[in-house]
């Protein structure tokens, strides 16, 4: 039963994200506000920069987490309802969006938190739980994509995709006001030590980065952060990429990333058992490589190979959870349950915080240059970028990790 309610967390938690943010790139487009796609998206760097450090330090040692959790989504629902409403200004547009994702962000290392604190084995139980978050973002894209026949088969006539509207956000905001509500039912988690430190580098949740003296810890840090700078292209321009390209019911054929994901995360404890952080970290990478590939060279003037745009997608599954989900387990392992959250908020700080202001900056920086007279990005151009730069990753991945073993952490 437990389970259950932790795997139902995990799929509102990710319906919500999955319902609006593929598919703002479009919505963007799509408006007057083509030029700072990806200086938007890298709105969820700096939220997650700003927020995720003290919300993890107030849910360890303040505040409960499940009860953190349902503020910030019933707040995040009025957000997106605000931003639903944007028509103008990029730099209102920028700002409602940068809203939403203070919000948001926080409750990605804290609902890791509260599950994994909830859980007796969280290596085993925790990728099939999490296989559930997938399963939301599955069904939002789903929603999404087939939203038009949906609406036909009942008797409305449908208004043509729903990808370049609005109608996401608001999918999005009803998702998070429920998910809101039901945080303030989850089990309560064990109570943090009572002798904990208050002072600002508690608070901030650096106290725990500086006592960590291992090697193998940063050079991990450190390469997670580096392969956010070529994933933050796919976030911000992939959908658009695919609507472009011609690709029917974009946000549902994005949804067999999800799909693969599933599979990859059932097989991620094996592949960390058999192989060890370092080579999964490294398969990852190498995914994302292929997969920029793939879309470089899947699409061109003389139209798109609908083959490669799929195996693409496909690779979702090995990118995503051999790297983020995998990174999400491995400092799990590493720090105390006193720590956890502020271990999850500052893993989340430097590859969704740092590495995405630098990744999305860029990706947007990309496109405004490589602009076609059809006000599209040069696509192969977009794409061989983030393939260059996930391979050099890759391979500093290799070269550091080389003499870099990870212990765990012992953390006040």
């Amino acid at each position: 039963m437990l389970a259950a309610r932790l795997g139902l967390l995990m799929f509102a938690q990710y319906f919500v994200w999955g319902a609006w943010w593929v598919t703002l790139g479009a919505w963007l487009a799509a408006g007057p506000f083509d030029d700072i796609i990806g200086t938007t998206y890298a709105t969820q760097g700096y939220a997650a920069i700003v927020s995720p450090m003290l919300f993890g330090a107030l849910a360890d040692r303040h505040v409960q987490a499940g009860r953190l959790l349902g503020i910030l989504h019933v707040l995040g629902a009025a957000a997106l309802l605000h931003l639903a409403y944007v028509e103008s200004g990029n730099g209102r547009m920028i700002g409602a969006v940068l809203l939403v994702m203070l919000l948001y962000m926080p409750t990605i290392p804290l609902s890791n938190a509260v599950v994994m604190a909830l859980l007796e084995d969280s290596t085993r139980q925790f990728p099939p739980i999490r296989a559930l978050g997938t399963i939301g973002w599955i069904v939002a894209g789903l929603l999404i994509g087939f939203g038009p026949d949906l609406a036909l088969a009942v008797g409305l006539l449908p208004t043509g995709p729903l990808e370049p509207t609005r109608a996401p956000i608001f999918l999005a905001a009803m998702g998070a006001a429920v998910l809101g509500l039901y945080c303030f039912t989850l089990p309560k988690p064990p109570p943090p030590p009572a002798n904990a430190r208050q002072g600002w580098s508690t608070l901030l949740g650096f106290d725990f980065a500086l006592s960590v003296r291992e090697r193998g810890f940063w050079v991990f840090i450190a390469c997670s952060t580096l392969i956010v700078v070529p994933l933050s292209f796919y976030y911000a321009y992939a959908n658009a990429f695919l609507i472009a390209a011609g690709m029917p019911r974009a946000a549902a054929v994005q949804s067999l990333g999800q799909v693969s994901e599933i599979l990859f995360m059932l097989l991620l404890p094996l592949a960390l058992a058999r192989l060890g952080i370092r080579w999964v970290l490294l398969i990852g990478m190498l995914a994302w490589v292929a997969r920029y590939l793939l879309f470089a060279f899947g699409h061109s003037a003389d139209g798109a190979t609908t083959w490669m745009l799929l195996a693409g997608i496909l690779l979702h599954g090995v990118c995503y959870d051999f790297f983020f989900v995998a990174g999400q387990v491995h400092v799990d392992r590493l720090f105390p349950p006193a720590a956890r959250a502020r271990a999850q908020a500052f893993l989340t700080f430097m590859t969704l915080g740092i590495g995405t202001v630098i990744g999305a900056n860029l990706a947007n920086l990309v496109a405004t240059a490589t602009r076609q007279p059809d006000g599209m990005p040069d696509w192969p151009v977009l794409w061989l970028v983030p393939a260059l730069l996930a391979a050099g990753v890759a391979l500093a991945h290799v070269i550091m990790t080389r003499q870099a073993p990870t212990t765990t952490a012992e953390v006040p």
